[in-house]
This record gives C-alpha cells, structure tokens and sequence, in this order.
C-alpha cells in the first residue's frame, strides 16, 4: 500500500447500527482535494420534468442479502445507483471513452449505444471516442469519435461495433495514452480478467492524482460473475439455446432411439445449461462444470441413456462446455490471451464415447446427433477420424457454443443493458470511480471492482435451482461414482 492508500480503496467499508456494512465504491473528492460540483443538468432536462423524485439520496444503499431472520443482522449494502443533485464535471469538458474486452454477448452494442446517447442527451456531453480492439486499441491509437447518429441502430446487431480482443493489457500505456488525450472518463465492458484490468487502470490513476472516472460494465454471457443478480446476455443467451435444444428433439424424436446432444456455452459455470434446460422441459439429461458424472457402471451415464431410450424411445443431453473435462482425454495445456484455459470439446469426445459403448454392447442400435460443428481433438489418430467422419451422423449448424453469443440482444436484455449504461454514466458525472453498475436484488447498484473479480458465481448444486432441473429432466444426480466408473478417454 502506497502514500496515496491505493490499495485501501478496496476495502472502503462504512459501518453502521445493528451489523450494517456499506461496501463503498471509490469517489474522486477521496484522493484530490477541493473538487467543485456543479448543478445537475437533468434538473433542467424536460424530459425529465415530470419525474417527481428523479435524484438518488446519497444515502441509499441496497442490501446484498435480501431474505433475513427477524434477529438477523442487517448485512452487506452496496451504493445504489442513480442520478445525484451534483456533478463533478462540466458537461463542456467531459471527454470520455468507451471499450469492450474478451468475448462477444448479446447486448454490447445495446450498451456502447446508451453510454453515448446517456452523456449526449442526459448530460450534453459532445465528445466520446471509441476505443478499437479492446485495451491494446488505447496504445495503438486505434479510435474512432461516436455520436448519437453513428450509434443510433447498433443495438439491432450481434457483436460490438469497436471490436474487441484478449490481452494486450499493459496498464502503463494505457493510462498514458488516457493522460495524452485528456480523456477523463472511462467505460470498460468485459469479463471478471476485463474488470481486473480496469481496476488496475483506475489504481494507476489514482496513484497520477487524475481526475478520471473509472466504471466498468460486467460482461459474461455464463452469467458467472459474482454479486449481481445476472448479466447482460444471458436471456438472448437462453433464448437462442432454445433454438439448438428444439433441433435436437426434432433430430431425436425422429428415428428410433435417437439422442440429441448440445453442447453449449459454460467454461466454469452452467447457468446457460441449467436454466435453457428448465426453460425447454424437452432435455432429459443436463451435465454441468460444478456437477462432475461419470459413464460406466450402476448410476453412471450410459445406463441412464439406455434405461431413457426404453422408456421413451428418444433422448436429449445437453452439456456445458466446460463439463467432464476431468474425463476427456489427456491433451497439452494452453490458455488463450486472458490467462483461459482452452477447454477439449466435451460434446464432440461424449458423442464419440457414447456411440462407442452402444456399438460394443450390441443390445441396441442408437443413431446419435451432434449439434455441433466438425472440430477433431488434437490427439485423435487417423483411424478415429475416419470413424468420426463417416460412421457418426451429424447435423451441420452453427456450433450453439458461438452461436448463442454473436445475436443482436432480445427486449429483455435491450432493456438490462440500457439500465446498466445509464446507471455507469450517472455514476462517473456524479464523480463515482473504481466501480462497476450492476443489478443485486432487483435494484442497480455501485460495486467496487474487487467484489466482482475476487471470485466466480457457480451453480450451488445443493440449491433448490439445481433440484428444480433434476426433477424436471429426472436423471440421476451422479453424485457417488462406484468404484472404476470414472472411465477416461482411452
């Protein structure tokens, strides 16, 4: 920790009556002395003139934990977001930027729109640049001006308008080049890897005395980062899974013991998985990262899929991408420009092993479609190829795993990600910093950046989410593999 406590920024905690905590957010006035305020424009905004209580109390906060005991302490709060009476900065000379990081999700371009439209129209801010390619664009030059007119019909289409990329973080360039330019206000769109950069960023501008506001926008369409209710994305994300789940149920209802097998988005969490399970009530079998199953013996995978293909005469399985990698065959490990780690293709191996099994037991002829594309592992020989090419069939669509992430955002989440730029840029005009907007309990709220990087959100299997699913798809849960069931590739 330097002279300046830029570490205790972190920790801002205000402590109140009956185990009341306030996870405060970092404000500019915390490390430069004797900044002005100016009148907030919304009050002469008529757009607004009809809103009775428009302005947030400074004292509004919001509750992480929304169900209590009667005895039970009040707990964790968090900032709530919104318009304050005051400003600190000129609309006149706000310069401000705006990047996205990592991978695609429904609804960026729906976000990088309403940050610009929010400053122009709310505020009067004249100047944003867009940052191109994600955080090597700060270094490299690479921007572009944006106005309402160059963002007016970008939330009808998949992707990010800047471009986006991994990596390419090197913190003292970029705060040079925000220095250089005289940009003072920065939005950061990405993942938990993007938001830890933006905190470094903002700590370095801290440390330089800036006045440059920090706020970052949380990006996941897994819907794994911690705190916030959701993420921007993830309905689109479930919607669209529907479209991959129906296909398999056609596929599979359609000839006699078919199997449809998705494989959809989810490295570490199966959010996606679970609730486009629930949603479709068509999926008899969901596999996720935080649930490990097994495939032979009493219990396991295939004895399932036979006992369901008795029953019904068809099955569908879905499955996370990020499921059964601890039985997926051994390959070199690599990690992608954000530190990653790059997954085996679980659907591609389980279709394979699944067809395998049946083949060998002889006791019943299955016809199993992938919805997938043709991707071979690395370690695969010739011979499995040759068997992968022309022995398994396979539906030849957009692989659900990309696909579900490049569509324009559906109403829901049009409407999520307005909130989520409104709220950014009420918090960087109100002089807020070192924070990311998000949704906890229903309500936007401040978030300091290392609540949200500190750790991953999950699917608790012992929740009653997780039965919900189990009892809809009423597979066995795998929890206690028999001795020698956890089978591998070979």
């Amino acid at each position: 920790m330097d002279s300046n406590g830029v570490d205790e920024q972190e920790m801002k905690l205000v402590q109140g009556a009956a185990g009341y905590v306030l996870e405060d957010v970092p404000h500019l006035s915390d490390y430069i002395l004797d900044l002005p305020t100016y009148p907030n424009p919304l009050q002469s905004n008529p757009a607004y003139s009809v809103v009775r209580q428009y302005f947030v109390d400074e004292d509004d906060t919001v509750p992480q934990k929304i169900v209590v005991h009667k005895d039970s302490p009040r707990g964790t709060h968090f900032r709530r977001a919104g318009p304050r009476q005051k400003v600190y900065f000129k609309p006149a000379d706000v310069r401000a930027c705006i990047v996205t990081c990592g991978g695609l999700c429904p609804g960026l371009n729906t976000v990088i729109r309403e940050i610009v439209c929010g400053l122009h129209y709310m505020y009067g801010v004249t100047e944003v640049l867009g940052v191109n390619c994600g955080f090597s664009g700060f270094y490299s030059k690479n921007t572009v001006t944006l106005t309402p007119k160059d963002v007016s019909d970008i939330h009808k289409r998949g992707g990010t308008m800047l471009g986006t990329s991994r990596g390419g973080h090197d913190t003292s360039k970029i705060v040079d080049n925000i220095q250089d330019r005289e940009i003072n206000q920065v939005y950061i769109i990405g993942g938990d890897g993007t938001q830890k950069g933006a905190s470094a960023i903002y700590k370095e501008i801290r440390r330089r005395g800036l006045k440059v506001a920090v706020a970052g926008i949380p990006k996941t369409i897994d819907n794994d980062i911690p705190v916030i209710d959701k993420s921007f994305g993830f309905d689109t994300a479930v919607e669209e899974a529907q479209r991959a789940i129906n296909a398999a149920h056609v596929e599979a209802t359609s000839v006699e013991n078919g199997i449809g097998l998705v494989k959809l988005m989810g490295r570490y969490s199966g959010f996606i998985a679970m609730y486009a399970t629930l949603a479709s009530r068509d999926v008899d079998c969901c596999l996720i990262p935080e649930s490990p199953f097994y495939l032979e013996g009493k219990g396991g995978l295939y004895e399932f899929i036979a006992k369901r293909l008795r029953e019904n005469g068809h099955m569908v399985i879905v499955v996370a991408e990020g499921a059964g990698q601890d039985l997926v065959a051994e390959s070199i490990e690599q990690q992608d420009a954000s530190g990653n780690k790059l997954l085996k293709d679980v659907g591609l191996w389980m279709s394979l092993k699944i067809k395998e099994h049946f083949a060998k037991q002889r006791k019943m002829d299955i016809t199993l479609k992938y919805i997938g594309t043709f991707c071979p592992l690395p370690n695969f020989n010739s011979s499995y190829l040759r068997f992968l090419k022309y022995e398994c069939d396979w539906v030849h669509v957009s692989d659900p795993t990309y696909m579900i992430r490049a569509i324009p955002a559906n109403a829901s989440d049009n409407v999520y990600s307005t909130l989520l730029a409104q709220s950014a840029v009420h918090g960087a005009m109100a002089g807020y910093t070192g924070f990311i907007s998000g949704l906890v309990n229903g309500r936007h709220t401040y978030i300091p950046f290392n609540r949200i990087t500190e750790k991953q959100n999950k699917v608790v299997i012992t929740d009653r989410m997780w039965a919900r699913m189990l009892s809809s798809t009423n597979q066995p849960s795998f929890m206690n593999p028999p001795n020698g069931a956890t089978e591998g590739a070979n």
